[in-house]
């Protein structure tokens, strides 16, 4: 591969003990980055002039349910218990492979328009090997990186994860593809007895890989103390919402290292509890993003970020004048804290902050460029608040692992109108198997 400099840019790296944003350039070889400073001189290099632009590390999706991009809005005015009955309880059964594939992948070129490079697709729709290959196919198609987060519609407590399906992938399909990366997408201890959630657990402990799982409400189940005294939450245990755990909770988990996911706009909307934002940063920890679902919610990140800063500065400015009878002079979150969520912390929690979330040298060149130009961005006084108030129409170039996934505003995807023929005709069958609002059981 040929080396690709960018020149001009105002750059956020993420990475510790360096500005905020700094006049840099990069250097891309092949896949990584290979070098970040001033005027770096690479005769042989192609030259990109990023003038104008603010280029930040790939968007981190870590948690979306992408298999069901073909339902898109359907469920914008669904509780959470409405969302489980026609989703989970009247549709999912209806899903072929061939309806998986083609929302995988219209949902993941749709994360790379948005500027999200690692998506956390947390599959819990596979209902066979080939639905699960269908959905893994696209997800390579797409060309995005991602951790594939294999899952099962929702079964007895006591019925394990299928974990010969776990090795097939590890031996076949996932092993086969350097962008992706095999998770569990586990019921977990919430959902699972006891002995079903250590069993799983320490099955993806053995294989070391990243375990995921939902928790809203509140107090876990039993099943929690278990995993506990196994000795199995770990970095690579990732808990997915984690609205109103106990702080006691919070914080054993947080000193094992778990990361935690948060889908602030779906969570607010559907009920699934008050964000966990505030008491991780009271723990000195810090959350990822998701989207979760596009049946509810749009599927950018940055929306996710802006909507996750701006809901815990509004818990934390009630709190100040609940407390003082006074307005706060500062704020309680800043947006490069809500832009780490969405980068350095998505990373983490999908086991890749080795690989992505931050430019440096070493690290694999997943970069996005923000065209800072545009009516809506300028003039970009501040360049973090600036990629934090884009929109779609201001991701102008995606690269993941050094390749260009949208340039010039444009995503470089062939047929897309034929996707898009496949994605609505998949959505109005599998509409036909969800009940209408009212109608009798």
């Amino acid at each position: 591969m040929s080396c690709i400099l960018l020149r001009g840019a105002q750059v956020i790296t993420m990475t510790p003990d360096r500005p905020d944003a700094e006049q840099v350039d990069i250097l891309v070889d092949g896949e990584t980055i290979a070098a970040v400073g001033e005027t770096i001189e690479a005769p042989d290099a192609e030259v990109v002039d990023f003038s104008g632009r603010i280029v930040i590390p790939g968007l981190v999706n870590a948690h979306l349910h992408t298999w069901q991009t073909a339902l898109r809005s359907v469920g914008a005015d669904w509780t959470l218990m409405e969302y489980l009955t026609h989703l989970h309880g009247e549709c999912v059964g209806h899903y072929t492979p061939a309806d998986m594939h083609i929302s995988n992948l219209a949902g993941a070129l749709n994360q790379l328009n948005c500027g999200t490079t690692t998506l956390g697709d947390w599959c819990h729709n596979a209902l066979s090997p080939e639905h699960a290959d269908a959905a893994v196919e696209g997800l390579v198609q797409a060309g995005i990186r991602a951790v594939f987060l294999h899952g099962t519609p929702y079964r007895s407590p006591d019925t394990p994860h299928p974990l010969g399906e776990i090795d097939r992938l590890l031996d076949g399909p996932v092993r086969d593809h350097g962008l992706l990366t095999l998770g569990m997408a586990l019921q977990g201890p919430q959902y699972s007895t006891a002995e079903t959630a250590v069993a799983d657990f320490r099955a993806g402990a053995e294989r070391g890989l990243v375990v995921s799982m939902h928790q809203s409400g509140g107090e876990p189940s039993p099943g929690w103390e278990a995993v506990r005294n196994a000795g199995l939450f770990s970095p690579l245990t990732n808990v997915v919402h984690g609205a109103e755990l106990p702080e006691d909770w919070l914080k054993t988990l947080v000193e094992a290292g778990v990361t935690f996911t948060t889908t602030p706009e779906n969570e607010l909307g559907q009920g699934h509890g008050t964000p966990v934002t505030g008491p991780l940063l009271r723990l000195d920890a810090a959350p990822s993003l998701g989207t979760d679902i596009d049946t509810a919610v749009p599927g950018t990140v940055l929306t996710a970020a802006r909507i996750a800063l701006a809901h815990q500065r509004s818990l934390d400015h009630a709190h100040h004048r609940q407390t003082t009878g006074m307005y706060a002079n500062t704020p309680s979150v800043t947006s490069k804290q809500a832009l780490a969520w969405a980068t350095v912390e998505g990373a983490k929690a999908l086991g890749l902050a080795d690989k992505v979330g931050r430019i440096e040298a070493g690290m694999q060149a997943d970069l996005v460029a923000v065209d800072a130009r545009a009516l809506n961005l300028w003039p970009a006084h501040d360049p973090i608040a600036t990629v934090l108030h884009a929109d779609i129409a201001n991701i102008e170039a995606v690269m993941v692992v050094g390749t260009w996934r949208k340039r010039d505003h444009v995503l470089l995807a062939s047929g897309l109108d034929e996707v898009k023929d496949q994605l609505r005709e998949s959505g109005k069958r599998l509409l036909r198997s969800i009940r209408p609002a009212g109608s009798p059981g």
